[in-house]
């Protein structure tokens, strides 16, 4: 039986993402599944990013994300979610970034770089990294990566590949995309805020 240090788990991202890689089987012939999609996969990439944000601009909950001032950008932001229309600016900036991620994923090396990267999505996303204004609720990062899971999915079983390629680069993405989600998850533990049950229980 492999020995974990539960409290590392939480103090260490290369020891959790080892522990993560190791117990999903997330393995060097995953990446090179990952990388062989690449050629076919990437020039796919401008248009899962349409279909993404096609999804985003239908939910008020998570189109309001992006009136706040995004970090890094320096350009004029939306008065409200009603004037924030898709040509806007900001969109084009943060298309750009979801263009950089999707292609990073396929291209990179899965190297301590990388995994300071996906462990830098997450927290992206909150107050405790870039924007302070910018706190984007657990259930819309979920609702985003299960919907970019989706893209890609529906990509790859489009790409024509053989059935025995097909299953691999599926289940490779399947698992990435599994530790990227632990990787957003874990910076929304500690209660950041109160869950309407969690409220309640206080009142008991």
């Amino acid at each position: 039986m492999t020995q974990i240090d539960e409290e590392r788990l939480e103090s260490d991202l290369p020891y959790r993402f080892g522990y993560l890689a190791g117990f999903l089987g997330f393995t060097g012939e995953d990446v090179a599944a990952i990388h062989d999609a690449a050629p076919a996969l990437a020039p796919l990439v401008p248009g899962l990013v349409d279909a993404v944000y096609e999804k985003l601009r239908g939910y008020d909950a998570t189109w309001r994300h992006f009136v706040p001032r995004q970090h890094g950008y320096s350009g004029q932001v939306a008065e409200d979610v009603e004037s924030l229309g898709m040509d806007h600016e900001v969109i084009r900036f943060r298309k750009q970034h979801l263009g950089r991620y999707l292609t990073g994923l396929v291209t990179r090396d899965y190297d301590p770089k990388m995994v300071v990267y996906l462990d830098m999505v997450g927290k992206m996303h909150t107050p405790a990294a870039g924007s302070e204004e910018l706190d984007v609720p657990l259930v819309q990062m979920n609702a985003l990566l299960g919907c970019v899971s989706d893209a890609l999915i529906g990509t790859i079983l489009g790409l024509g590949q053989g059935r025995e390629e097909e299953v691999r680069t599926v289940r490779a993405f399947n698992k990435l995309l599994w530790i990227q989600n632990d990787l957003i998850n874990r910076h929304y533990q500690g209660s950041r805020r109160p869950s309407p049950a969690a409220a309640l229980l206080a009142q008991v």
